[in-house]
Order: structure tokens, then sequence, then C-alpha cells
């Protein structure tokens, strides 16, 4: 069982790595594209990276301000940190570019706006 566990850990950190290959590649590519930005920091979270990721979702958001995926993901991070200010104003952000997921999170836990 454990051969098969390190299989699959093998795996999935070969395929995470080529992920984040293709990101970086494409960021060298399109500096100013929010997207790529948006992608390599759902990865870094998926690593345990959190403020590298915090780091490249705000980046994201100051190249494409609009960007609502980036605008929930710092609302969830914010939500976790208990920064409830900082999640209701990337929730609200998200929302008004036609996202409501992030804004739906904080109303469903009953967090107050500030």
């Amino acid at each position: 069982m454990e051969a098969f566990d390190d299989l699959i850990q093998f795996s999935l950190d070969h395929e995470t790595l080529a992920n984040e290959s293709e990101q970086l590649e494409w960021i060298a590519r399109e500096p100013a594209n929010a997207q790529p930005f948006y992608n390599l920091a759902q990865l870094r979270r998926m690593q345990y990276k959190q403020d590298e990721g915090l780091a490249l979702l705000l980046h994201a958001i100051a190249l494409q301000p609009t960007h609502a995926p980036a605008h929930v993901a710092l609302a969830e991070i914010y939500a976790v940190r208990a920064d409830y200010r900082a999640a209701w104003t990337h929730a609200l952000a998200a929302d008004e570019a036609g996202h409501p997921a992030a804004l739906q999170m904080l109303e469903r836990h009953r967090i107050p706006r500030p």
C-alpha cells in the first residue's frame, strides 16, 4: 500500500510541477495577464504556501481589478485569517463582477459586514 501511495504522490508532484512550469511560461509571455497569476496562486495555495498565493492573487487584481475568481480566492483567504473587512471587500468586488460565491460564503457563515 505504501508503494501505491508513493506512486500517487510522485504523480501529483510531477503534475503540479508541470502546471507550475506552464503558468510561469505564460507569465513570461504575457506579464500583464492576470489569469496565469491567479492559476499559479491556486497552485501555491494547494502547496500550503498561503502567503505566496496571497501575493500572487493581489498582483492578479492589480493587473485586472475585475478578475472575479481572484477576488473570490482573496475573500476566502481573508475570511480564514479573520480579516473580515478585507474578506467583504473582495467578496463584494467578486459579486459586482458576476461571481457571488464569496458573498454567499460570508453570509452563510454569518460574518457581519464591517
